[in-house]
């Protein structure tokens, strides 16, 4: 099995680049990460190396503050710019050898460009990460997905108002959706995390978000429980709270995404996928976001 697991990733943004990545036993995913912003070609680039710690989670960082944490946790930086050449954010990407139980060998990458793509990747045990590989550059929203060597499900998920938690939550395995729930909406920064286990008596079974009084009510009567975090923290929005199910036998959850693609809201919703309906950013003038899991 150890030669199926990816063990190094790296990024080119010039042709140069490529051509040392390939020489030096890179294999390309060949999906411009740049598409649609007429700018630089950035492609993603990995390694399958027998006998050698396989990568175990992903992360990106659009801003330096996201930067500490990974840093600290012992996270590997690719310094390259995903976004080079195409304005927006500075997006790196930051990959990790880790061991707690959350930590499952990633097998594989996929590269998506079309919301059209994503509930069939979804529904095939693929796990979005949280990031725009464009963000801020116009383009296409084009999202990262990778597999694991073990079919796991999401046992836990918490949320952060600031980065001084960072290190301490990747240290436990979490992993964190990188785009921020209060986006465009002047608050903090506000992060979703969570992590996996292979074990399926560990899996919530249900998310969900309140956006007023009545629905915590009625959440808690449902015996939905409640993340403290509020995710419209220091705007002047709704109080919006994460909620989640880890009792009955409904179907386990295996992955959640963040939408924010206008596109993916209806598409997700066609394909079956548990859409929930309540805007992250209800009640003030930051961008519309959803939650969906499968």
């Amino acid at each position: 099995m150890a030669t199926h697991l990816i063990t190094k990733l790296n990024v080119s943004t010039t042709k140069d680049e490529e051509e040392i990545l390939a020489a030096n036993g890179y294999q390309l995913i060949n999906s411009d990460l740049n598409e649609g912003t007429g700018q630089n070609r950035v492609f993603l680039w990995f390694k399958k190396e027998c006998g050698l710690k396989p990568v175990t989670r992903i992360q990106f960082s659009f801003n330096d503050k996201m930067k500490s944490g990974l840093a600290d946790a012992g996270y590997e930086l690719v310094d390259r710019d995903l976004n080079a050449g195409a304005g927006g954010d500075a997006i790196c990407l930051w990959y990790f050898y880790g061991s707690t139980e959350s930590d499952i060998p990633i097998t594989s990458l996929e590269v998506s460009k079309d919301a059209k793509e994503e509930p069939a990747l979804l529904k095939d045990g693929w796990e979005r990460l949280g990031c725009d590989l464009n963000r801020r550059a116009g383009g296409k929203f084009i999202y990262l997905w990778v597999k694991r060597e073990k079919q796991s499900y999401i046992c836990e998920i918490t949320a952060t108002v600031d980065f001084s938690s960072d290190k301490q939550k990747f240290d436990l395995g979490f992993t964190r959706v990188d785009e921020d729930t209060n986006r465009g909406a002047h608050g903090n920064y506000v992060f979703l995390w969570y992590r996996r286990s292979t074990d399926k008596s560990k899996a919530l079974t249900a998310l969900n978000v309140s956006i007023n009084f009545q629905e915590n009510v009625r959440l808690q009567n449902e015996d939905f429980k409640k993340l403290s975090i509020n995710l419209n923290s220091g705007t002047n929005g709704n109080d919006v709270y994460a909620w989640y199910l880890n009792e009955g036998c409904e179907s386990q959850i295996q992955n959640m995404v963040l939408l924010i693609n206008p596109d993916a809201w209806t598409v997700y919703q066609k394909a079956g996928v548990n859409f929930v309906d309540k805007n992250l950013n209800e009640g003030n003038k930051g961008q519309k976001m959803y939650l969906a899991y499968q």
